[in-house]
């Protein structure tokens, strides 16, 4: 949090229930719209809804936008359709049909109809795209020059604009059709002979994205290529739109909090300050979800119990099994969920990178299970139990990392968040295939 952010912040919350109205008004007025988002949503409903109630209406649209699910559920309880429609008329299409995306539908309806024939038409436009994907990302908003037009007539026509779209660094060449040809680049504009064409000085091999291209492939390139803003095509390659640089960082920001959420049941769009009845309903789905793996893993212990109670060092020697083989796949399942949100990871190269994993695993294995095979001969004076559990190590580990490498692929195919669910499977697995392959080998053993 930003040390001004965080003085503004303290000085908001001392200021409930004191002071004027006015003294608070300027200190919200002195945050940036995704501040007072921040704002809002860390702060309890009670304090929540009285900041709300101090934002300027010209100010709402913004901050709107900017807000998690949950918390914007809970603003829009309290506003009609005309205070909404009037909030999105300060945004660019993108941003309208963002905010308009995680308004419930009924909501949402009301709100498109309330708008004027044009912009609805623009708005549904952008709607009619997955969310996720190029097309869901875009803004409608854009220059566009031929290439035939001297730079002279371009530079004229900007100045008669006035204004350019945020966040462009070039104008976007089409020809009569709307068909994309390049782009052309302001920096050229400003710094070529203005008597030459647009065709002479554009960039004809720019980088442009298919309308379907998921969001995820979108961020890669703009990543991969330092892009700012990039056109967007139809399958005939005729313009749509283009995508920004600001809209892609929102989507790494989004990648980055599912990425970690998710793996503890959690939607990153959750409200932290949410009710206590609506989080447990939602906590208590993953955590049904772990008892079944726990009780999986226990019937297996339970199989076992004759073994166990002769020898009674198994039960303390368990639990190194079970997490040497979780920590060991699960720093392999996110380096390959990793590997394939940046398009490093394919079915070309899978099977190597298997191969690798499986070597690391091998070599950690032999490495790990001497120690803990050590340390079970000093504790227990056992030179057998040392080998049962060096042996059950070893196997553990090779299909920990082996199962973490092929999850988030096999999870993908079946349409299934390698994030979300590939980390109870793997638990799953390295706990049901340590408990066993360790009491199984010392049931053999000790026989």
């Amino acid at each position: 949090m930003p040390e001004h952010f965080e003085q503004r912040f303290g000085e908001v919350l001392k200021s409930y229930g004191a002071g004027t109205l006015g003294d608070q008004r300027h200190l919200l007025r002195s945050l940036k719209a995704p501040e007072v988002a921040n704002l809002l949503e860390a702060t309890p409903p009670k304090v929540r809804r009285y900041i709300w109630a101090l934002i300027d209406d010209d100010d709402a649209g913004q901050v709107l936008q900017h807000l998690g699910d949950d918390v914007l559920s809970e603003i829009v309880e309290g506003m009609d359709t005309a205070q909404l429609a009037a909030a999105a008329d300060d945004l660019d299409v993108d941003d309208q049909a963002d905010l308009l995306q995680q308004l419930p539908d009924a909501i949402a309806a009301q709100v498109l109809s309330s708008m004027d024939s044009a912009a609805r038409r623009r708005v549904e436009s952008v709607l009619s795209y997955a969310q996720d994907s190029a097309g869901g990302l875009m803004d409608m908003d854009v220059v566009t020059v031929h290439p035939r037009h001297a730079l002279e007539i371009v530079l004229r026509y900007l100045r008669l604009r006035k204004a350019l779209p945020k966040n462009t660094d070039a104008l976007i060449v089409v020809n009569s059709r709307n068909e994309y040809v390049g782009t052309l680049p302001l920096s050229r504009i400003l710094t070529s002979d203005s008597s030459v064409t647009v065709r002479e000085v554009m960039e004809a091999d720019s980088r442009a994205i298919p309308v379907d291209m998921p969001d995820r492939e979108v961020a890669a390139i703009f990543s991969e290529e330092d892009l700012v803003s990039a056109p967007v095509l139809d399958h005939e390659r005729r313009l749509l739109g283009r995508i920004t640089i600001d809209d892609v960082v929102d989507v790494i920001a989004e990648d980055a909090d599912e990425a970690v959420l998710a793996r503890a049941g959690l939607d990153p769009d959750e409200d932290t300050f949410a009710p206590v009845m609506k989080s447990a309903r939602r906590r208590a789905i993953w955590l049904g979800i772990n008892l079944i793996t726990a009780f999986l893993a226990a019937a297996v212990i339970n199989v076992f119990e004759a073994t166990i109670s002769k020898v009674v060092a198994l039960a303390v020697l368990l639990p190194i099994v079970a997490s040497m083989g979780g920590i060991a796949g699960t720093q392999t399942l996110t380096l390959m969920i990793r590997g394939i949100v940046l398009g490093h990871v394919n079915r070309a190269n899978l099977l190597w990178l298997v191969n690798r994993e499986f070597a690391v695993a091998l070599l950690n294995g032999l490495l790990w299970a001497s120690l803990v095979a050590l340390a079970a001969l000093l504790a227990f004076q056992d030179p057998l139990l040392g080998l049962v559990i060096a042996a059950a190590l070893v196997i553990n580990l090779v299909v920990a990392v082996v199962s973490g490498s092929l999850l988030p692929s096999i999870l993908n195919r079946l349409s299934i968040d390698p994030a979300i669910a590939g980390g109870v499977i793997l638990t799953t697995i390295t706990d049901v295939t340590g408990f066993f392959v360790f009491l199984g080998l010392a049931a053999w053993a000790y026989a």
